[in-house]
């Protein structure tokens, strides 16, 4: 049998889901599989009473969650906000695998996204055969998403043209889909609703219409609040995608990985972590995304081309090319911080050297 790279959220936490549906007696919304309560269990993770661990999905504060899952019950959509690396997508993908056991109705927001991407397509084969007609018309997952009462996401909403982002006005606020060109109308069934996210930095591509914004509740998902928080988000993350791609290296030591936070949180900051020193910030991110990719990318260097056991010099160019987006500015930056925080500090030495060798 094939495997896939990545199971959907439904597949991978299958057994998850299937537990806390046996157990949760709490009220259910129409057409929601778990109640509210059991939903946000199933996102932050916890011990149901017969011993069963729902693993966590999500780190930071429980009361984001609680609201986010609060609006869906709602008939208002939902807006998660935050910067690159906050776990947006993520967080999209459990809440509606939860709620709908189906988290692949999904619409990816680009520069390109059509309004046909959101409202229907034509089979036009059949359409210059038949006329208009319901067998020509190709539904989208948002139409499929109102015909069964499931949750659609919209991926980077802020990156979709802003008059196709206005097609979702009527969707939202009438819950109706006209279709002209048949004379119908597709009726949102009731457990449908909306999770879109959008990308702090992106604000000014393509920002949202005040009407837009008034059919959306917003929650803002905050970068890790404390350093052990990102560690211990970034362990979790790197743990899983390592078993995922069958990656034969050590699992990374907690020293190492904090140690890659820190200058990632630093860079972020402008400000060691002591408090002493003011520094300049490069121009991307510096996510937690970006740092589970830098030792994500470094355990599969150290178990292909070296002893499986994590170094610095397998982390040094993944940091370099997260630092450096812009090879000018962000390379000056990046110079200064190894020179005066870097190299002065205790038990870096090794870390120093590795990154001056990538320059």
């Amino acid at each position: 049998m094939t495997e896939v790279l990545r199971r959907h959220a439904e597949e991978q936490f299958a057994e998850e889901l299937s537990e806390l549906g046996r157990y949760d007696d709490r009220t259910r919304p129409p057409n929601w599989n778990l109640s509210p309560w059991a939903v946000t269990l199933y996102v932050m993770g916890g011990r149901l009473p017969n011993g069963f661990e729902v693993s966590a999905k999500y780190v930071g504060a429980r009361r984001i969650v609680e609201i986010a899952v609060a609006t869906l019950a709602t008939d208002r959509a939902l807006l998660l906000l935050g910067v690159p690396g906050t776990a947006k997508s993520w967080l999209s993908e459990q809440l509606a695998a939860a709620i709908s056991g189906d988290s692949t109705l999904l619409i990816q927001g680009t520069a390109g996204t059509g309004e046909e991407q959101i409202r229907y397509g034509w089979n036009y084969a059949r359409l210059l055969a038949e006329g208009p007609s319901r067998s020509a018309l190709v539904p989208t997952p948002m139409l499929n998403a109102m015909a069964n009462g499931k949750i659609a996401r919209v991926e980077e909403l802020t990156r979709i043209p802003a008059d196709v982002q206005d097609t979702l006005i009527t969707l939202l606020s009438e819950k109706t889909l006209p279709i002209p060109e048949l004379g119908e109308e597709v009726q949102a069934i009731r457990g449908f609703n909306v999770i879109a996210t959008a990308n702090n930095r992106d604000r000014g591509v393509n920002e949202l219409s005040s009407a837009l914004k008034r059919r959306f509740n917003t929650v803002v998902l905050p970068t890790p609040a404390t350093m052990d928080e990102e560690v211990s988000i970034v362990t979790r993350r790197v743990a899983e995608m390592g078993r995922s791609l069958e990656i034969p290296a050590e699992p990374p030591a907690l020293e190492e990985i904090r140690r890659i936070v820190t200058v990632f949180r630093e860079l972020r900051d402008g400000l060691t972590a002591d408090g002493k020193t003011r520094l300049k910030s490069p121009s991307g991110s510096m996510s937690t995304a970006e740092a589970i990719s830098v030792v994500t990318q470094g355990i599969a260097l150290c178990a292909h081309f070296g002893d499986g056991s994590l170094k610095a010099a397998d982390v040094a160019a993944g940091l370099v090319g997260a630092v450096v987006k812009d090879p000018i500015q962000d390379r000056v930056v990046w110079s200064e911080y190894l020179e005066t925080v870097v190299k002065e500090r205790n038990g870096w030495k090794d870390l120093y050297r590795a990154c001056k060798e990538m320059r």
